[in-house]
């Protein structure tokens, strides 16, 4: 007979068999990779939430005098700066340093998809998941009408360009946009720090000016001269998907202008002020 040592290994290794088997065939199949993607970015957004509370109570003396609603969006905002960070890269990657939007591959650029372009569609549509449920959650402590539209937007975007692998090149070019995000959500923590008097205020607000007008303005007039020259193989597209490729970006550009707006009436503030 096997004695309780010999057993428990042999459970063991059952078990660990059984779970590489999981992973393999379940988690990381390509008809559930997307799936999987999505849980992992709900999953980040929770771990990243509970390191920035945890770092700022350490860090920031001033973090616990904040109000109960200020905490959560400190919180929130040093999510939403990872995911923004993380999209960033993989966009811009994807859009002009990979091949798989090439114009010299043969096939149209819209129907193109990857498990990577679709592990990081899945991981971004996990953190705008998890961000609006948090908006819903203490609304509008975290953002009006505007920021669940855009939300709303983005979700369905996403949702269609992983489920039927279509439009992901302007899905990407749309998501550089979070490149902004990093600057807008540290000009908040220097706000409610106390520090707007600060040069770092200054160069952060000059430097969300030039990002914004990059990546929101003229990355969109680039997006529509690309759908242009590529409307022969949009056409290719499903009617639901060709709707979406001209309508989200189109609605986002007039958010982005008047947001844009905004920035440049609050610049203009802060340099009168310091003259």
């Amino acid at each position: 007979m096997m004695d309780l040592s010999t057993t428990s290994l042999l459970a063991a290794k059952a078990y660990k068999y059984k779970a590489e088997s999981l992973v393999k065939d379940y988690l990381f199949a390509d008809s559930y990779v997307s799936y999987t993607a999505v849980l992992g970015g709900i999953l980040m957004c929770k771990m990243v939430y509970d390191i920035t509370r945890l770092i700022s109570s350490f860090y920031y003396k001033s973090y616990g005098s904040l109000t109960k609603i200020q905490k959560l969006e400190w919180n929130n905002r040093g999510m939403s700066t990872v995911h923004a960070i993380f999209i960033t890269l993989m966009s811009v990657y994807l859009v002009f340093f990979s091949t798989l939007f090439s114009d010299e591959l043969d096939g149209p650029v819209t129907l193109r998809n990857s498990n990577l372009s679709n592990v990081t569609l899945g991981v971004s549509l996990g953190y705008f998941t998890a961000d609006l449920t948090m908006i819903f959650w203490v609304y509008p402590s975290l953002g009006g009408m505007e920021y669940v539209l855009h939300h709303m937007l983005s979700l369905v975007s996403l949702v269609y360009a992983i489920y039927y692998g279509e439009g992901q090149l302007y899905t990407f070019m749309v998501l550089i946009s979070e490149t902004t995000t990093p600057g807008i959500n540290l000009r908040w923590f220097l706000d409610t720090a106390g520090m707007k008097r600060s040069k770092a205020y200054l160069v952060n607000g000059v430097t969300m000016f030039v990002a914004w007008l990059v990546a929101r303005i003229i990355l969109f007039i680039y997006l529509f001269y690309h759908i242009y020259f590529h409307y022969d193989q949009i056409k290719q597209m499903r009617t639901f998907g060709r709707f979406l490729i001209f309508v989200v970006p189109m609605v986002l550009l007039v958010m982005n202008t008047m947001w844009f707006a905004k920035i440049l009436r609050g610049l203009k503030k802060t340099l009168a002020k310091r003259q």
